[in-house]
């Protein structure tokens, strides 16, 4: 496959799989900022634009509509949702040749209905809107394409993406601990909740919540099974095993840290849940890099293609 190809059918993953992410953390803690009269609006609202890599001046105070405006219709900026959706659709437009009509045409009208502002009122419309669509085009894929090296480049972004969600979507916890049931609303925002009734019967509990999140591996949003379906990607993409171990500096960061997570104690995670999730971030972010490395190299990489990580 042509590099150019794969890097946009990666970066297409990755960039659905953001949108989807960032509309499920924006959705619930603003919400929790609506139906919680204790917490402070401004620090709130930095502390969430810290978890999703963003930065505001620091003389002005920040509301609940400046994160709506900066990390959902601000399409200059490379963390909003806007953003992520303006990027997947011009991938496609880079490969469609190989892009399907119906993922085309669903990242097209998904773009062009991308609204300029959203009413204070109408943002849990909207943030339904964009994971609606985001699952549109997923379900696209997965129901219509041949489980070949296009489909593991898409799978493999989607995976990394969303590994990094899950462990930003933890990182927001410390955002909530005034407002009582928090990792219920954590399990709602990644749509978990029910599947972890299921496999637990209780009230969620700090140890059992996060340990739902990060090593379920039947739980397709949780960061350890992210991280399996990276790898299986990556050696799906180049089968070839060596007698030496793992060559593959993707595949070894993502190794490395699904050990760290599966061999470590829940409580000894727990004891600082944000430096532990900040490290998953870096890994999947040296991760990415050492795959445009091997596979999209510099030489020929475009220009339009992989400017946020």
């Amino acid at each position: 496959m042509l590099s150019r190809i794969a890097e946009s059918l990666f970066w297409i993953g990755r960039y659905i799989e953001r949108s989807d992410g960032t509309a499920r953390i924006l959705d619930v803690h603003l919400q929790l900022l609506l139906e919680d009269p204790w917490i402070d609006e401004d620090t709130a609202c930095r502390s969430l634009l810290s978890v999703m890599g963003s930065e505001a001046n620091e003389d002005v105070p920040l509301g609940r509509d400046d994160v709506i405006a900066l990390l959902a219709v601000d399409r200059t900026h490379p963390a909003s949702i806007a953003h992520s959706i303006a990027a997947a659709r011009e991938n496609a437009r880079r490969a469609r040749e190989i892009v399907s009509t119906e993922l085309w045409e669903a990242l097209n009208q998904t773009n062009a209905r991308m609204p300029r502002r959203v009413a204070g009122d109408k943002t849990h419309e909207f943030f339904r809107w964009v994971r609606d669509r985001s699952a549109l085009a997923i379900g696209v894929v997965d129901s219509a394409t041949s489980r070949d090296e296009a489909w593991h480049f898409f799978s493999l972004g989607r995976a990394l993406e969303r590994a990094d969600m899950t462990a930003r979507l933890l990182a927001t916890r410390s955002l909530t601990e005034a407002s009582g049931p928090s990792w219920t609303t954590i399990l709602r925002s990644c749509g978990g909740y029910e599947a972890y009734l299921r496999s637990y019967r209780g009230v969620p509990s700090t140890q059992s919540a996060a340990e739902f999140l990060l090593l379920d591996r039947l739980f397709p949003r949780s960061i350890i099974s992210s991280v399996i379906r990276a790898e299986e990607s990556l050696r799906e993409i180049d089968p070839r095993a060596g007698r030496v171990g793992v060559t593959d500096q993707g595949q070894r960061l993502l190794g490395q840290i699904r050990s760290e997570l599966e061999y470590r104690p829940i409580a000894e995670i727990l004891t600082d849940l944000t430096a532990h999730m900040e490290h998953v971030q870096s890994v999947t972010s040296s991760a990415s890099e050492a795959i445009r490395q091997r596979y999209f190299p510099t030489s020929v990489a475009p220009v339009w293609i992989g400017e946020v990580s």
